[in-house]
């Protein structure tokens, strides 16, 4: 995958536009198109239906349980940021959420932290990057990955590696926690889907671009679709 992503990066770089008088947040808009409609036909035909009877027929109680634990793995990666951020209260805030759901809550299955009132955060060496002024660069959307940005396809292999399946030695092992960590962030984004309108390609950029910013400006930059998200979960008719 690390091949993938370098191969990708180098591709993407190479064929840069050398005019920068100009910003096109989508210069390789051709290429983009072409991988989000094979991964759009792919999501249709085997990971929507997947994540689909997952949400259908998965007890409410084991989906929050399998959240909790991966939510829990990506908390070492957000400690880390949060230092390189220059945010060390919420390094330590985060650092002892994650030793309290480790180990009260059964390694991640239980979210006891949120209930003694330490807030979730989100960080990742993208996000860090752009604290540090490094300008997004030009949108992409990755095989196996989704829509990113040049700067952010630097940060994911240093996610992925923090994130804890480094210390899962056995390689089918680190497969079926791949397997349902994607399967069950596409379960939670099904709802997202009764959002989306006029051009699919068009829509998924400008809310990713739109989420990205807001997280790098740590919410100072309004997120319309993050709300018109959180308004159409209002909304579901929940048994």
């Amino acid at each position: 995958m690390k091949k993938i992503l370098f191969l990708i990066t180098t591709i993407f770089i190479l064929f840069a536009e050398e005019d920068s008088e100009v910003v096109d947040v989508d210069p390789y808009e051709n290429l983009n198109r072409v991988v989000f409609n094979i991964s759009d036909s792919l999501d249709e035909s085997f990971l929507r239906p997947t994540a689909q009877i997952y949400s259908d027929y998965t007890p409410l109680f084991i989906k929050d349980s399998v959240t909790n634990f991966f939510y829990n793995l990506t908390e070492i990666d957000t400690v880390i940021n949060q230092l390189l951020q220059g945010k060390p209260k919420l390094a330590a805030e985060d650092s002892l959420r994650f030793i309290i759901n480790t180990t009260i809550g059964v390694g991640g299955v239980f979210d006891i932290a949120s209930r003694m009132g330490f807030q979730r955060h989100d960080e990742d060496f993208g996000q860090t990057l752009g604290v540090w002024g490094v300008d997004s660069g030009p949108y992409v959307f990755v095989p196996f990955v989704g829509p990113s940005t040049l700067r952010d396809i630097f940060g994911i292999p240093l996610s992925w590696y923090v994130s804890g399946s480094f210390a899962i030695e056995e390689d089918k092992t680190k497969i079926l926690f791949s397997l349902l960590d994607v399967i069950d962030t596409r379960e939670r984004i099904l709802a997202a889907e009764n959002l989306i309108i006029g051009d699919r390609y068009e829509f998924v950029k400008d809310a990713f671009l739109q989420s990205r910013e807001h997280s790098v400006q740590d919410g100072e930059v309004e997120d319309e679709f993050l709300s018109e998200f959180e308004d159409e979960l209002f909304d579901l008719d929940l048994p």
